[in-house]
């Protein structure tokens, strides 16, 4: 079988790769996006990441803990 085609194909947005627009946000605009829980991250660090969210943003909503 004939696999179909869309003249919409086009139109599909091209999959992003998350770390690589991370690492571009950085570099051309200083923009640091980083998870809480990221396990490149050690506990310092994880932690000082928390606190700053908790500052500019207030805490987070209760995730069913």
């Amino acid at each position: 079988m004939r696999e179909l085609r869309s003249a919409l194909g086009r139109h599909q947005p091209n999959q992003i790769e998350p770390e690589a627009e991370k690492r571009t946000g950085w570099r051309r605009h200083g923009i640091l996006v980083v998870a809480e829980q990221d396990p490149r991250l050690s506990w310092p660090e994880r932690e000082l990441i928390r606190q700053l969210g908790v500052k500019l943003y207030g805490e987070l909503p209760e995730r069913g803990r």
